[in-house]
């Protein structure tokens, strides 16, 4: 057990610095070649720091454990919401710019429409979905680059240094490497522990593995925080929590469509259908429809938030 425990906290560090070279080698790579901030930003940066959710969820959907590819997207999502956009609110609270807020939360609520249609009318997701899901996060890119366009200065430069190209393809290699293994360690200890505990996978993935893979986001979030722009950090977890509802379980369900979890029931019923995807839809309305009603964020979100994300840890080991 305290092997699998060590190399699940060294699959952790694996993804975390893999995600992190990545961006960066991304970065560098479209900076050589003059590529926008901002298109690089609501593109490259956003997949970056999805990668590990997409390496986890893809190996595991491969390897036949249809749980925690499921359990990890959904546990992202609300982690992302809940713990990690709720500490930047609850801690700073600050103005948001509806125009840009409001055409990631409407993706994000129309994916979320087509999902729950999945889990609750047809009982689990097939290849078709994995297409549609996919699809749907093909066309948000099309619109964010063309958005970007619009609203960018053809003569705009980036004001960082230009990194030299063969460093920048480095860093993007060995980042992509870091994330494969640590996805890898991730999966395979993380079933090794549920399975010594006599834990549930799902659990696992709706908690640490989740938590595990949003760690790229919450360096995101804390480092625009320090530097005084919380409420930065609000797009990028919107549009990481919509990577994770299309891309994240798109590319699973494209690679091994799978049913969903039947290991917890709440009343008899399955308890994602009664807990988990309530519990989504919930925190995200909660941190969005204020801001986009009254154009600010505040300390009082943060605080529900984080009560909430703390209750669902909870019932997801007692239940």
């Amino acid at each position: 057990m305290l092997t699998a425990v060590l190399l699940f906290c060294l699959g952790l560090i694996l993804l975390i610095k893999g995600g992190d070279w990545f961006v960066d080698g991304s970065v560098g790579v479209a900076h050589r070649f003059g590529v926008p901030e901002l298109i690089i930003g609501a593109t490259v940066v956003s997949i970056g720091t999805t990668l590990p959710e997409v390496m986890v969820s893809a190996t595991s959907a491969l390897q036949g454990h249809g749980e925690i590819a499921y359990g990890n997207a959904i546990g992202s999502i609300i982690c992302n919401t809940a713990l990690i956009a709720a500490l930047t609110v609850a801690i700073k609270p600050s103005k948001v710019d509806r125009k840009s807020l409001l055409s990631p939360v409407l993706f994000f609520f129309a994916a979320a429409a087509y999902y729950l249609f999945n889990a609750y009318v047809l009982g689990g997701f097939s290849r078709v979905a994995g297409v549609i899901l996919v699809s749907v996060f093909v066309l948000y890119m099309i619109f964010t680059i063309n958005q970007g366009r619009k609203k960018t200065s053809p003569t705009t430069e980036s004001s960082e240094e230009v990194k030299p190209l063969g460093k920048s393809l480095l860093f993007l290699a060995v980042g992509a490497v870091f994330i494969a293994l640590g996805a890898n360690l991730l999966v395979d200890n993380g079933i090794l522990i549920a399975q010594g505990l006599g834990v549930p996978e799902s659990v696992i993935a709706l908690t640490f593995v989740a938590l595990g893979t949003s760690l790229p986001e919450l360096v995101t979030a804390v480092t625009s925080l320090l530097k005084g722009h919380s409420a930065l950090s609000l797009g990028n977890i919107i549009g990481a929590n919509l990577f994770n509802l299309v891309l994240v379980s798109g590319v699973s369900v494209l690679l091994s469509p799978f049913s969903l979890p039947e290991s917890k029931t709440i009343a008899g019923i399955n308890a994602s259908l009664v807990l988990d995807m309530p519990v989504m839809i919930a925190v995200m309305c909660l941190l969005t429809l204020p801001a986009l009603l009254k154009g600010k964020l505040s300390r009082w979100q943060g605080i529900t938030l984080l009560c909430v994300y703390a209750a669902f840890c909870v019932l997801q080991f007692v239940l």
